[in-house]
């Protein structure tokens, strides 16, 4: 049960995200912006869709119990959505899931961002190994991390890229 509820409550929380994604697109969009990198977003996607799939596939197919150490790994996720959610409100109408280019936009340097490149990407190298770990869902916890390492590289890469082109502007 408390699996259905934190995997539900976790999806819910994904799906408004996206809302608020879409919500900042049209916005940047509106102010003259446009997307770039969006050649590696499907694959994203895939890849954190996947990841709901193989958790509850894992799940399902082990029946483990609760993680002994559950709260340790849970109090480290709600650690990493306090980070999230740090990450939304310091870039406000400028957070996104996808790259956007707003040549009138000030790079952000302050909040978390003044401390950590790219906060919301450890938050979610974070999420993507602890969520598991709480069920005890060991294979979903590796594979998707080794996984989404690799996607970051490709993300992080199109992230510089575009961080350099709103400089030259």
């Amino acid at each position: 049960m408390y699996f259905a509820i934190f995997i539900a409550v976790l999806a819910l929380q994904r799906l408004s995200e996206l809302w608020i994604a879409k919500r900042n697109a049209v916005w940047i969009q509106s102010q003259g912006g446009y997307e770039v990198g969006a050649e590696h977003y499907k694959w994203m996607v895939m890849m954190h869709v996947s990841w709901f799939l193989s958790m509850i596939v894992e799940y399902m197919m082990r029946k483990p119990y609760v993680s002994e150490r559950w709260h340790i790994w849970f109090g480290i996720f709600l650690l990493a959505q306090v980070g999230r959610y740090a990450v939304i409100a310091t870039l406000g109408k400028f957070w996104n899931t996808r790259i956007f280019v707003l040549p009138s936009a000030p790079k952000v340097e302050r909040g978390i961002y003044r401390y950590i490149k790219h906060p919301n990407y450890w938050i979610v190298r974070i999420e993507i190994f602890v969520a598991p770990m709480i069920f005890e869902l060991l294979a979903t916890a590796i594979i998707f991390s080794v996984l989404n390492h690799i996607i970051l590289k490709v993300r992080i890469k199109a992230e510089e890229d575009a961080l350099n082109i709103m400089r030259k502007i």
